[in-house]
């Protein structure tokens, strides 16, 4: 039997993802600002994709999923990974990385409010003060963002098109909720967590695909710079395949609970990766929206069936 791992190690790799999870809004806005959207995210995920299938293979063995459960994955891919990936990079291309970073956490907040008409869960006064909350904190990092030298028409629709991925995140969220209770009517269990991610994201590359070649049609074979490939390397391999195995073996080893704390960390990180390597500016309204929008998915998530979903990019 191999060693088990110490705590301590178990939480410092939940720290490099948040901080993976952060610089990836970094990496995102200088994959939009160099490459046509969605070839970008193409790249992303065809590398990514194969990475995710040899995982899947070796922790669970060949199981390819029913007809039942393909109906399924490919609705959770078309939001999951398709939309959300269509909206992060166009959303990257006009708003800064740390102005995205928290506009993101919003997801959360997203997955309690349509938790009440899809799962049967109840509007308490502390999902309401949740949702009030996140929203003033939305308006401020809208309104009065430090990041002025990115013209303001331009910032509010990257915002606007980053709070719509949340929203595609958040109906990912509950559709995987059902899929990971209520096994398809010709399967005898449901689906794993790991099992729905890495076909959903199959799913999303082939939605992606045609998109990506008509843009290479229109725009011709792009010119890939060092700092570009980086950017998509580390998107795909350290922010997608390798951060969600950590985080997955985070909540194995400590319980949900305790690593979802971690993503609590994701816009500090985002912000100060995007000050370092942006040069984008930092400002007491992203410290006020941060806390706000946290407050409410602190509160919101407190309902006694309440759950925190997952803030990733």
């Amino acid at each position: 039997m191999g060693r088990e791992e110490p705590l301590w190690a178990t939480h410092l790799k939940l720290l490099i993802v948040a901080a993976s999870w952060g610089a990836a809004w970094t990496a995102g806005r200088w994959l939009a600002l160099d490459l046509p959207p969605i070839t970008g995210a193409w790249l992303r995920y065809s590398i990514a994709v194969p990475l995710f299938i040899a995982w899947l293979f070796l922790a669970e063995g060949r199981n390819i999923p029913t007809r039942g459960e393909w109906k399924r994955i490919v609705v959770i891919g078309i939001f999951s990974t398709f939309l959300y990936q269509v909206l992060f990079m166009f959303g990257m291309g006009y708003t800064a990385a740390g102005d995205a970073s928290l506009v993101i956490t919003f997801n959360p907040l997203f997955t309690a409010l349509l938790a009440v008409p899809f799962l049967g869960r109840p509007i308490t006064k502390r999902l309401a003060g949740g949702l009030a909350l996140g929203i003033t904190g939305i308006a401020i990092i809208f309104s009065h963002s430090p990041n002025v030298d990115i013209p303001v028409d331009d910032r509010m629709l990257g915002d606007l098109l980053i709070a719509f991925a949340a929203l595609s995140w958040a109906c990912a969220t509950i559709l995987i909720k059902r899929a990971m209770s209520e096994p398809a009517g010709d399967s005898e269990k449901p689906m794993s967590a790991l099992a729905i991610t890495v076909w959903a994201s199959v799913t999303g590359l082939a939605f992606l695909t045609p998109w990506a070649g008509w843009e290479t049609m229109e725009n011709g074979i792009p010119s890939i710079g060092l700092w570009t490939w980086i950017s998509i390397l580390f998107l795909a391999i350290i922010s997608t395949v390798v951060s969600y195995v950590w985080f997955a073996g985070g909540v194995d080893k400590i319980g949900a609970s305790q690593a979802a704390l971690y993503v609590f960390l994701v816009p500090p990180f985002g912000i100060l990766a995007g000050w370092v390597l942006l040069d984008e500016k930092l400002g007491w309204t992203l410290v006020s929206s941060f806390i706000l929008i946290i407050s409410g998915v602190i509160l919101a998530s407190s309902t006694p069936r309440g759950e925190l979903s997952e803030v990733t990019q």
